[in-house]
């Protein structure tokens, strides 16, 4: 079957997407488990509050609107630091350039609600580190990462592991692992036009949060 790219949306998610949570996460567990690579776990509860805060990036398909993409947004360090997480394609949309799409708009998404906050992120997938190049993030140090332990805690520990490579980090003292560290300082990039426009609403939402310091 031929999909148009013209036919998929990718949208700033609410909370009636929440039905989509359980795909959601199976489709990232079974992704990690294709590559053979770690990802951070995360629970029902927590992606769909993050559709409820309006920090989740979800593309659909159709006028049925299958699930066909999702990213979330997750601050820390007291707002001074934003990663875009949980990137995931469902396999058969791949190679409609949706990985892209996504983070532009999440990307646009925490510039706006975090304007003044450093946008990062770990990753072991090329393709990514290729977005993230586009959109001006350059590799780094873990040193230059936010140093929240509640980030890292995502990682999880060698006797409570959340990702298979988690003795990596720990046995390194947190200073690398199989992932590429990657970071976006918008200090290097004032005035630079964003990649995509949001919705009004969305807009206001976003601007009313950073004017009232959200987290």
């Amino acid at each position: 079957m031929e999909y148009k790219d013209e036919d998929f949306k990718v949208i700033v998610a609410d909370s009636s997407h929440e039905k989509y949570v359980d795909i959601i996460l199976a489709t990232i567990t079974d992704s990690a488990k294709k590559r053979g690579s770690g990802i951070a776990s995360r629970t029902h509860e927590y992606l769909a509050t993050k559709m409820r805060e309006r920090k989740a990036i979800i593309a659909l398909y159709g006028e049925e609107e299958e699930f066909a993409g999702f990213c979330y947004i997750e601050s820390w360090g007291n707002k001074e630091y934003v990663a875009n997480s949980g990137l995931i394609v469902v396999e058969k949309f791949r190679k409609h350039h949706l990985a892209l799409r996504i983070k532009q708009t999440a990307f646009t998404l925490s510039r706006l609600r975090w304007p003044n906050a450093k946008l990062f992120g770990l990753t072991s997938q090329t393709a990514v580190m290729r977005i993230n190049t586009k959109l001006g993030y350059v590799p780094v140090a873990f040193s230059e990462l936010t140093q929240d332990d509640a980030y890292w805690a995502g990682c999880g520990t060698p006797e409570h592991p959340c990702c298979v490579n988690c003795d990596v980090l720990a046995r390194s003292n947190r200073k690398y692992c199989v992932c590429t560290a990657m970071l976006f300082d918008p200090k290097e990039h004032v005035g630079e036009p964003l990649p995509v426009q949001l919705p009004d609403d969305v807009v206001k939402m976003a601007q009313d949060a950073a004017a009232h310091n959200l987290r």
